[in-house]
C-alpha cells in the first residue's frame, strides 16, 4: 500500500524536526511519535518520507555531519599548523555545545542507507579536513592515521565529558581546553618514532 504524502511534509522537514528534538531531549529519546507530534501530524504520515526510526536517525547523522563539516571548513580556511588545529577544535566543540543531540548522532554507530550516505558530502569532507589540517605536521602513514585518531579521540573525549558534567573541578574547563590543545600541538610537532614491529 502506497501512502500519500502530507502536503508540505518532506524528508528534509522530518529530519530537521528530528534533529531539533534530539538537541532538546537527546538522540536516544527521539521517536517517530515524538517527531509526529512536533510536526502536528499522525505517526503514519512520516512513513511516506522516512522508513522508520533507524532511517530517521541515520538522516540526522548525515545532516549533522554536513553542518559540522561546514563549520570546521569555514573556521580552518587559510590556516595551518597550530592555528588550524585550534580553529578545527574550536569549531568541533562549538557544534557539540550548540547541537548536543545532532553531535551524538555523528559519534554513535548506526546503519545508514547506502544511497543516502553516498550522496552526503559531510562524512567524506570531514575526513579530508582532518587529514588536511594535519598536513602541516609533515606526518606520513601510518603515523598520519594514528594522529587523526588521536585528534578525534581527544576532542570527542573532552566535549563528551564536558557535556556530562565531568569537569566539576574548580579549574575552569576552558583553561584545560587551551592547555590540552597546546599539548596536542606539541605532540603532533614532536611525533614519536615508530617502534620496530609496529603493525601498519
Amino acid at each position: 500500500m502506497v501512502r500519500m504524502a502530507r502536503a508540505g511534509l518532506t524528508a528534509d522537514r522530518v529530519t530537521i524536526a528530528g534533529a531539533e528534538l534530539a538537541d532538546e531531549v537527546g538522540l536516544e529519546h527521539v521517536t517517530m511519535s515524538a517527531v509526529a507530534r512536533r510536526l502536528g501530524v499522525k505517526d503514519a504520515s512520516l512513513y511516506a518520507h522516512v522508513r522508520g526510526l533507524e532511517d530517521l536517525r541515520g538522516r540526522i547523522a548525515l545532516l549533522a555531519a554536513d553542518e559540522k563539516t561546514i563549520r570546521i571548513a569555514e573556521a580552518t580556511a587559510g590556516r595551518a599548523g597550530r592555528d588550524a588545529l585550534v580553529a578545527f577544535a574550536g569549531a568541533w566543540r562549538a557544534y557539540a555545545h550548540a547541537h548536543p543531540g545532532r553531535y551524538t548522532a555523528t559519534q554513535v554507530p548506526m546503519r545508514i542507507d547506502p544511497e543516502l550516505a553516498a550522496a552526503a558530502p559531510g562524512p567524506r569532507r570531514a575526513v579530508e579536513l582532518t587529514y588536511g589540517m594535519l598536513r602541516a605536521y609533515a606526518l606520513t602513514e601510518p603515523d598520519l592515521t594514528d594522529a587523526v585518531r588521536l585528534v578525534r579521540s581527544t576532542l570527542h573525549g573532552f566535549v563528551s565529558l564536558e557535556a556530562a558534567g565531568g569537569f566539576a573541578h574548580a579549574r575552569p574547563a576552558e583553561a584545560s581546553w587551551v592547555r590540552c590543545l597546546d599539548a596536542l600541538h606539541a605532540l603532533l610537532e614532536h611525533w614519536p618514532a615508530s617502534r620496530e614491529g609496529d603493525l601498519s
